[in-house]
């Protein structure tokens, strides 16, 4: 409540003479539209609406065990499930991953038949909700992001593990918070940057289908060759426009440097703190066509990402990291309202992993006022 006071102390200077009584109704009406720190948040979309993107959710996920050609196998790595669709070709016993093991994944496995028995009516009920979000001003994904991120998708790289991240997944937020993040921070970009893990990759024992140089290189996309790793392409350029993808994995060595994600197909740059971004990844479906079903971090953790990264940028890339404070504290405004639980779990978990970790928050804190009186508050807890 800090800097609520201190916003209404700041009001009272710019009323004159009025005291704080005065303008008390004033202000209560300002905290509860959400007019903190001398930003206009964005009202909440309508109820409906954020109930229609939820059942478009639900409707994409239940479509993909419509998929499920054999029988479900259950598998266990590590401690944890994921189910394989066990089919044979010939007298080959072939399994497809399917996902992880969880109540909705079982759910949706016991349903599947019946799911299989109103595919044209599910599929339907999809565009009809694609249409009502698009009438409502949701953001879409244009014909170049879209068609890319649908070939993807049909190839199994979301299935398999990958996570859009960066600009497209902040764009993707706006529907699963129920709220818009403010226009000039969701412009869309030519970059797609797609994440996994590379033990995940590696475990998980299946494959993308088409390859990915097949897949990109359909969609006229270059490889990128990599300093002194021949063969060993992370970039991928469109050859006649500007549309870049880019694949990153977590760095849990010293260096930073080139590894493999089996699974989609394609060698990836790592990154340390990455490994934070993209743990229990969410669902979530870009507005093209009939929708598509992606995967994308969790909104707390690309905020706090965000805040680690800005504070790793050199001086050169000092747009790039003003977007990535902008992006964080958009995040921050909307969740310390809504889901602040998430949002303070999420910092707090970033600040127990030790020094370098505190450093470097610490250093987008005092960027920041409004990410100070906001979650810097969590440090002392």
């Amino acid at each position: 409540m800090g800097g609520l006071f201190v916003f209404a102390i700041q009001k009272v200077g710019l009323y004159g003479k009025r005291d704080l009584g005065s303008i008390w109704p004033q202000f209560t009406i300002a905290i509860q539209n959400n007019i903190l720190y001398g930003k206009h948040m964005q009202p909440s979309y309508p109820l409906n609406l954020q109930t229609t993107y939820q059942d478009l959710v639900t409707a994409k996920l239940d479509l993909r065990s419509a998929e499920i050609v054999g029988r479900p196998v259950l598998r266990m790595r590590n401690g944890k499930g994921y189910w394989y669709d066990q089919y044979r070709v010939g007298t080959d016993v072939c399994e497809r991953y399917f996902a992880e093991d969880s109540e909705s994944t079982r759910a949706r496995l016991k349903l599947a038949d019946q799911i299989k028995g109103d595919l044209e009516g599910i599929n339907k009920r999809t565009s009809q909700l694609v249409a009502i979000l698009r009438s409502a001003r949701y953001l879409t994904f244009d014909q170049q992001t879209g068609s890319l991120l649908s070939a993807m998708a049909r190839a199994g790289v979301f299935r398999l593990g990958g996570t859009i991240i960066g600009t497209h997944a902040f764009r993707l937020f706006a529907a699963e918070l129920g709220r818009p993040l403010g226009s000039s921070l969701a412009y869309a970009t030519d970059d797609i940057d797609i994440a996994s893990f590379e033990k995940l990759s590696i475990g998980l024992n299946d494959r993308i289908d088409p390859p990915m140089g097949a897949l990109l290189g359909n969609l006229k996309f270059d490889a990128i060759p990599s300093l002194g790793k021949v063969g060993h392409s992370w970039r991928w350029k469109q050859s006649a426009g500007t549309g870049l993808v880019e694949f990153l994995t977590p760095s849990f060595e010293a260096d930073e440097g080139i590894r493999q994600l089996p699974a989609l197909g394609v060698s990836a740059h790592s990154f340390h703190f990455l490994n934070f971004l993209i743990a229990d990844p969410i669902p979530a479906v870009g507005l093209y066509r009939n929708g598509v079903l992606v995967q994308v971090p969790r909104p707390e953790r690309y905020a706090v990402h965000k805040m680690i990264v800005a504070g790793r940028r050199k001086d050169t890339m000092r747009l790039k990291a003003q977007k990535d404070m902008l992006q964080a504290e958009a995040l921050v405004e909307v969740m310390i309202e809504d889901r602040p639980y998430e949002i303070e779990s999420a910092f707090r978990d970033a600040w127990s992993r030790g020094p370098a970790w505190r450093e470097l928050l610490d250093k987008a804190l005092h960027r920041s006022k409004m990410l100070r009186q906001t979650i810097g508050a969590f440090r002392d807890g």
